[in-house]
């Protein structure tokens, strides 16, 4: 890089609207070349999105602080972003009402499941508390996940970490292993994905069908209520808060 290049780029890297825009230019990117597959599961926008800004990152030598610092309006937008779920919600209130009690059902299960199969598996390779802390609520939205493993003394970088994989994970499996178990029902379908991968598995369900973003989204929504009084609870009972 010359001389100007590289005083252009420190101009550039202390603006805050550099970091911001890398990020929307990435997902736009990442958005069209799922759209040109078709929205095939494996062409996950979130997944290309953030391997394009991690090597920006990693090829410019820029913090997690510093890009958060121009980036943090995106996350900001998570809260109105949820929030939204409510208008699909209210228009299938019918449809929602008839599945009411296999749904809860449902909620509570997986929720409960999904905190103490991992926390299990993670005693079987020995994993230390702070660790296994920063793994239960994994299946939760970012926000609401870090705030848990934050309380408990967990290591809530890390947490947002797991989230994202298990959400990127579960919007690419989806489809193929509801379709291998003979699961046709949206419904069922997009609350499955909702309850284990959050907002991506969300975003990925309403890609497929308008029904299963919208269980999806129900589904999101409670598990972080449940997951918010559940992760605590068995941690406790494991002897594992350490906050």
């Amino acid at each position: 890089m010359n001389g100007s290049g590289f005083s252009l780029w420190v101009y550039l890297s202390t603006t805050p609207l550099l970091w911001l825009t890398v990020t929307l230019v990435a997902w736009i990117g990442a958005d069209a070349l799922a759209l040109k597959a078709g929205r095939h599961a494996l062409v996950n926008p979130v997944l290309i999105a953030i391997i394009t800004v991690s090597v920006v990152l990693l090829a410019t030598g820029t913090d997690y602080a510093t890009y958060f610092e121009g980036a943090q309006f995106v996350h900001f937008m998570l809260g109105p972003a949820t929030v939204a779920i409510a208008v699909p919600l209210v228009r299938n209130r019918a449809l929602v009402l008839q599945n009411l009690w296999p749904m809860l059902a449902a909620l509570v299960t997986g929720s409960i499941v999904a905190v103490v199969s991992v926390v299990m598996i993670g005693q079987m390779f020995g994993l230390p508390a702070n660790i296994l802390l920063s793994l239960a609520p994994k299946s939760v939205t970012a926000a609401v996940a870090m705030g848990i493993t934050e309380n408990l003394g967990g290591a809530p970088s890390l947490t947002a970490i797991l989230v994202v994989a298990t959400g990127v994970l579960g919007a690419v499996m989806v489809t193929p292993l509801m379709n291998a178990f003979g699961i046709r029902d949206y419904a069922a379908r997009g609350f499955a994905v909702g309850l284990s991968a959050h907002g991506i598995g969300t975003a990925r369900a309403f890609n497929v069908d308008q029904v299963a973003g919208t269980f999806a989204g129900i589904a999101m929504g409670l598990n972080a209520i449940v997951t918010a009084f559940a992760v605590p609870a068995i941690m406790h009972f494991g002897g594992l808060a350490i906050g």
